[in-house]
């Protein structure tokens, strides 16, 4: 029981700010217990992450077109292993699909139409220049805007799933814009 102060009346015993306290008790343990999980059980990583059932892996279709961190991991980032997408890029602190990226987005959803039972993440990278907080946040953007593309293009967004890498895994490390210019992309990893 609560005491309550009723006006001239003065104090008595309530059992319905104890009721209310204790629903509100059990509202927040109900959420904290059911309402932040996941219904996404493809494992650590995310959708289609290392570890997921049918998921892309770190390897990609048959080792090639394989992810940049596994690419890193082997020692091979940038050395070929392409896949059978091709990889697009940014204008400097940009994610706006060019026209030229628009073309090779149509011929990836070209290929990803023609084989069904293929799915793909898209990574998105940065050069290094900025935060590494901008850099995560913009390869987002980059990844986001490359799925949004594509789903126009007709693939199912189940079919897609987005990672940013940020400026954490460069194809080339000198100080110039062509360098910079190839770290600022999205590459596609293909998985069946």
């Amino acid at each position: 029981m609560t005491r309550v102060h009723r006006g001239r009346g003065g104090w008595r015993a309530s059992a319905r700010g104890l009721m209310r306290t204790s629903g509100l008790a059990a509202v927040i343990v109900v959420l904290a217990l059911f309402g932040c999980s996941s219904k996404n059980k493809t494992g650590a990583g995310g959708a289609g992450g290392p570890g997921a059932e049918g998921g892309i892996g770190q390897e990609g279709v048959g080792g090639t077109g394989g992810s940049s961190l596994a690419g890193l991991q082997s020692g091979t980032l940038g050395q070929g292993g392409q896949g059978p997408l091709t990889d697009i890029h940014f204008d400097y602190n940009d994610f706006t699909i060019r026209e030229q990226d628009g073309q090779i987005l149509r011929v990836n959803a070209d290929w990803l139409t023609k084989h069904q039972g293929s799915r793909v993440q898209i990574e998105g990278h940065c050069d290094d220049r900025g935060s590494e907080e901008y850099n995560i946040a913009l390869g987002a953007k980059r990844a986001q805007a490359a799925k949004d593309y594509l789903q126009t293009l007709g693939i199912s967004s189940d079919r897609i799933s987005t990672i940013s890498y940020g400026k954490e895994l460069p194809l080339c490390t000198e100080e110039n814009e062509d360098c910079w210019a190839q770290n600022r992309r999205d590459h596609f990893v293909v998985s069946q």
